[in-house]
């Protein structure tokens, strides 16, 4: 056995682990993760009521269902950004300005965690970038050689022509 070879795993978890992983691999897993995780306390936070002793804060305004909207877009964006990686910089940009959106809308960006998390999130979408396989990241592409002969000939007209060379 060399250095370089690892030892399979050949239970059934093993399996579903390595495929997660390869599947993980191939989208902006964690943009979609954070932007999927920051609708969540952007469409709760503004519909709680929070109780201190016998007094009720009602958290609801008018603004509860743009709430309630960014929310659920935010949450699609994720799912996008999981499912339809050609669309990756979109929906990273448009998190990005939900996110931007739900500091005046929905309660500070629902205290500033769905927005920070938004925002990361659609940071990480539109910075990913789809890898080579190995074996192409080890070669590099070379495209055609370029010809000679017009180099050739233009350093012979630089130089004022054919001096018998």
């Amino acid at each position: 056995m060399s250095v370089d070879t690892r030892p399979q795993q050949a239970g059934s978890f093993g399996r579903a682990r390595r495929s997660f992983r390869e599947w993980r691999w191939q989208r902006p897993f964690w943009g979609g993760l954070w932007t999927l995780l920051a609708g969540f306390p952007i469409m709760y936070i503004p519909y709680q009521t929070m109780t201190l002793g016998d007094l009720h804060i009602r958290m609801a305004t008018t603004a509860g269902a743009g709430s309630l909207i960014i929310g659920v877009l935010l949450v699609v964006l994720g799912l996008t950004l999981w499912f339809q990686q050609q669309s990756r910089i979109f929906a990273g940009v448009a998190a990005i300005l939900l996110a931007l959106v739900s500091l005046v809308v929905s309660n500070f960006g629902a205290f500033l965690v769905g927005f920070l998390l938004a925002l990361v999130g659609g940071a990480l979408g539109v910075s990913w970038a789809p890898g080579r396989p190995a074996g192409a990241a080890a070669r590099p592409e070379q495209g055609p050689a370029p010809a000679a002969g017009p180099a050739v000939s233009l350093s012979k007209e630089r130089d004022g022509g054919d001096r018998g060379e």
